[in-house]
């Protein structure tokens, strides 16, 4: 557990030395600021277009973020061949995989409360309310929702040679998923066989991060969304993450690390 930690730590140093999660939080940070300027205007439905937009560039640099990071963890170990000495601890692969999942999802943890908090500040301060619950569930489903994202692309990190095609397909897999996967089934249910059999099985197969977004809750102050239904939809992740990585250990134990 220690050796899982100690790799765990050196991934989260590494967000805050690269320059992703700065740019991306300043150009929030821009937007956001632009609540206080709504009442200029006197229409409350411009700041909750505005709260609107805030939520989807967060949601955009989260997702970014966790891609991107995560899908150059494994091919830069082997570009700067520290791989070799990192095993040779002796390190197993297995701890490999979980010390960079755990850092890449801590590490977008951190990056997801900055965000949550800065935004719930300024809006609080302009609005005068303070739905804490309502930004905990949204903070929380998005957290446990990119921990499938992060599965996924250390899985598609030892299934593709380079960081940025990677990035890419996975960058698009999920985009599809977010905007089709709830749509899937009833799509199936307008075609003929066998598409509807492959359409039903893709439905079916994929992780449906779409259940995860609930940024309504927090722009129209709907009402909480069910705990145990928090509690379900944490589960799900956790299995479905737990089996990415299950794949990605598999995989990874058989790949050969030359150059």
């Amino acid at each position: 557990m220690n050796t899982v930690l100690a790799i765990s730590e050196v991934v989260i140093k590494e967000l805050y030395r690269r320059k992703d999660f700065y740019v991306l939080f300043v150009l929030t940070a821009i937007i956001t600021l632009g609540l206080g300027s709504i009442s200029f205007f006197n229409d409350p439905k411009i700041g909750r277009y505005l709260k609107e937009i805030v939520m989807l560039l967060i949601w955009v640099a989260a997702l970014v973020i966790a891609i991107t990071m995560t899908a150059r963890q494994i091919p830069a170990e082997r570009e700067n061949r520290t791989i070799f000495p990192l095993l040779a601890k002796p390190v197993t692969r297995g701890q490999v995989i979980l010390g960079k999942f755990a850092g890449c999802w801590v590490a977008c943890g951190l990056a997801l409360v900055v965000f949550y908090l800065f935004f719930g500040l300024v809006s609080g301060a302009r609005e005068h309310t303070w739905p804490v619950l309502n930004y905990f569930q949204g903070f929380w489903l998005q957290w446990v929702m990119l921990g499938i994202v992060i599965g996924l692309v250390l899985l598609g990190s030892v299934v593709f040679t380079a960081p940025s095609s990677n990035t890419t397909i996975i960058l698009v897999i999920v985009l599809g998923i977010l905007l089709l996967g709830g749509h899937l089934n009833r799509v199936a249910l307008q075609q003929t066989e066998p598409v509807r059999t492959i359409l039903y099985t893709i439905y079916f197969f994929i992780p449906h991060l779409e259940w995860y977004d609930v940024r309504d809750l927090i722009v129209y102050d709907q009402k909480l969304v069910p705990w145990i239904d928090c509690i379900l939809a944490t589960l799900y992740a956790g299995v479905y993450t737990a089996l990415l990585l299950f794949g990605t250990w598999l995989l990874f134990r058989r790949k050969a690390l030359n150059l």
